[in-house]
């Protein structure tokens, strides 16, 4: 699943050919994906000009000067396609902008979605609504407050989007491994001082794997078709059995259905 990193990827892509441009055509090839299209999509987005792209947590955002707002998710196995030699049949939507470039939302397994919400209203959306605060933006303190008598393991709660909104299993695995912590510790139990080492963790990983362009794993890629390359730099995600750098092995283990990496050796 393509997640923080692979999302703001995108959103950059996206935003150097949408933004400030007008959307001049809009093709919806099938009227769901994990639901419904919203009523109306093609009539309420020709002709609006996109005034700007962002991120919340693993969605991205169009916003227009109509007042709406395309909120995307991109699934399982979303990508946005820049200028396709070629419409497949997993290209859902397809947007033509007013200087004659094409953008193409690629899902072949269809969990991905499409809302549009009231730009001014969104912050009041439910699935946002229900965010945590964003992860390159949360401090120490705001994550101790938020993990305060919390028993369940570091691990989940960290994927818990109520608690903080956008990390996925790749990059907690990694940011527990560079903070040295075990991901069964209970989260109420973590001092203030492994906080102070997790947060910034947090940061650097998510960081790092922007810059790399996310990771490509198994149909992401960047909306320009360049694959991410920070899997190239993982230290225990998906490396069951191999050196950590510490001298431990790293080791695999099943938390609320999801494989988790760690070295029993630094990760206390």
């Amino acid at each position: 699943m393509p997640e923080l990193p692979e999302v703001e990827t995108t959103v950059r892509g996206l935003a150097r050919v949408l933004d400030g441009r007008r959307i001049a055509r809009v093709e919806a090839r099938r009227p769901d994906l994990r639901r419904a299209l919203p009523d109306g999509l093609g009539q309420r987005l020709t002709g609006a000009l996109v005034t700007g792209l962002r991120r919340r947590a693993k969605y991205g955002v169009i916003d227009t000067d109509r007042g709406d707002s395309l909120v995307f998710h991109l699934g399982m196995s979303g990508h946005w396609r820049i200028d396709p030699e070629e419409i497949g049949k997993h290209d859902h939507l397809i947007l033509e902008t007013d200087e004659g470039r094409r953008l193409a939302l690629n899902d072949p397994r269809r969990f991905g979605s499409l809302d549009l919400v009231a730009t001014e209203e969104i912050d009041e959306w439910p699935p946002f609504a229900a965010l945590g605060p964003e992860p390159l933006d949360i401090v120490p303190d705001e994550l101790k407050r938020r993990l305060a008598g919390r028993k369940a393991p570091i691990k989940q709660l960290l994927l818990d989007q109520s608690i903080i909104a956008g990390l996925g299993n790749i990059y907690v695995c990694e940011a527990l491994h560079r903070a040295h912590i075990h991901p069964k510790r209970a989260g109420g139990s973590i001092s203030m001082d492994r906080l102070k080492r997790l947060v910034p963790a947090i940061h650097d990983v998510l960081e790092e794997a922007i810059a790399a362009g996310g990771s490509t794993l198994r149909d992401f890629a960047a909306p320009s078709g360049e694959l991410g390359y920070f899997p190239k730099s993982f230290a225990v995600y998906d490396r069951e059995g191999r050196a950590c750098p510490c001298g431990g092995e790293v080791r695999r283990l099943v938390q609320g259905g999801r494989s988790t990496f760690y070295c029993p050796k630094c990760q206390k």
